[in-house]
């Protein structure tokens, strides 16, 4: 049994508890309005049990309902909004009633049990509350809210067996009843509110989404983001992206779908399906990156020990030179990893293709370039105005 079924369970044992206890304090003391809190209860005890039955059958899946059944916990926090707008008109026709004569020299015990319901419903509210905004469960959250109002609604009795036992000619608990009603009438807009964007496929919330979207960016191999949706369905979040990859071959741009996914899934709580679609990236320029000699006038048989790079940027449609320029190499100098952290430095100027005089297969700098979809190639030729003629005739 998960979390969310044990909780659940808890649930419907201490709304079924508290109905006895009520029971018992009305007819020990008189009080009306803690009989009709025993029977406000036992809606408490059916609300606990549809939120059961919601996270039981809410995962399941079957032919009929492929995607499964998460938006029941939503239609459930949604009938709970019901329970809460009937307990907001219990306590009014409790303030429109007139008042209820009761047993004073009985009200100190029953006083006892209505601060032990109080602290009781306190506890376990804030208990349920917290897990199931940690479990992503609107049924829970809502149950926890429903719970919070009848501690409210314990607070008014508490009031008004107070002034019975202090015989006050003011209403004490009739005018807190007042507030009680407002603050349970917004409890359950909110709940409502949840439910409604949910069961009618409302966006993520954009932090959310952003938080996605900054995953996803931070892969190099990523060109761009054509789109980005999420929804909610029950505790869970779906999620589908379109994105432009700067990879032409399809097993590695699986890779990078199936890379990108496990991440949203690490870093994300209670995602259950991410779908990515995925294209090359169409470009209408290339950058190239040659290691120089210092002459600067020919390839540099080394790769992380090179002292220059020339970015040569040529335009797609017709291999017209579009700029050059000459950087110097800021990991020449370092002890060890100088290829790939050229490699990196590379990656992130956004370079496209290197061309070099020999192969670096199965060496470092190669591994970085492949892993984020550039291009290494070897050439024959070895002075720049060479191979700079050669790439313009293309």
């Amino acid at each position: 049994m998960d979390t969310g079924s044990r909780l659940a369970w808890f649930s419907v044992a201490l709304n079924l508890g508290l109905v006895f206890l009520k029971y018992g304090l009305a007819a020990y003391s008189g009080s009306l309005a803690l009989r009709a809190d025993a029977v406000h209860s036992i809606a408490d005890v059916i609300s606990s049990a549809s939120i059961l039955a919601g996270i039981n059958i809410a995962h399941r899946q079957s032919k009929l309902f492929p995607y499964g059944l998460y938006k029941v916990e939503n239609f459930v926090a949604l009938l709970t909004v019901g329970l809460l707008a009937a307990a907001a008109y219990e306590i009014v026709q409790g303030v429109l009633a007139p008042p209820v004569q009761i047993q004073p020299g009985r009200l100190p015990l029953a006083m006892s049990g209505v601060v032990l319901i109080v602290f009781i419903t306190w506890a376990f509210s804030r208990y349920e509350l917290r897990r199931g905004q940690t479990l992503g469960s609107p049924s829970l959250v809502a149950d926890a809210r429903h719970i919070a109002s009848d501690m409210f609604a314990a607070l008014i009795i508490l009031s008004g067996l107070i002034g019975g036992y202090l015989r006050l000619d003011f209403p004490l608990d009739r005018a807190v009843a007042l507030i009680i009603v407002a603050l349970i009438a917004w409890a359950g807009f909110k709940i409502a509110v949840d439910a409604i964007r949910v069961l009618l496929d409302a966006s993520l919330d954009f932090p959310t989404l952003n938080a996605i979207r900054e995953i996803i960016e931070k892969d190099p191999r990523v060109g761009k983001i054509n789109a980005l949706m999420g929804r909610n369905s029950g505790s869970f979040k779906f999620i589908e992206a379109n994105l432009a990859l700067k990879i032409k071959d399809f097993q590695k741009a699986h890779q990078v779908a199936s890379h990108l996914e496990s991440q949203i899934k690490s870093q994300i709580p209670h995602v259950d399906r991410v779908l990515i679609h995925y294209e090359p990236l169409a470009r209408d320029r290339i950058i190239h990156a040659l290691p120089l000699t210092e002459d600067q006038q020919s390839l540099s048989e080394h790769f992380g020990e090179a002292p220059y790079f020339l970015l040569l940027i040529t335009r797609v449609q017709d291999g017209s030179l579009l700029e050059e320029q000459v950087l110097a190499n800021p990991f020449r100098h370092q002890e060890s990893g100088r290829g790939i952290k050229v490699g990196e430095w590379l990656v992130g100027l956004g370079v496209d293709e290197v061309i070099v005089p020999k192969s670096f297969v199965h060496k470092g700098p190669y591994y970085v370039l492949a892993d984020a979809g550039r291009d290494m190639h070897q050439t024959d030729l070895r002075a720049v105005a060479e191979i700079k003629a050669q790439l313009l005739s293309l």
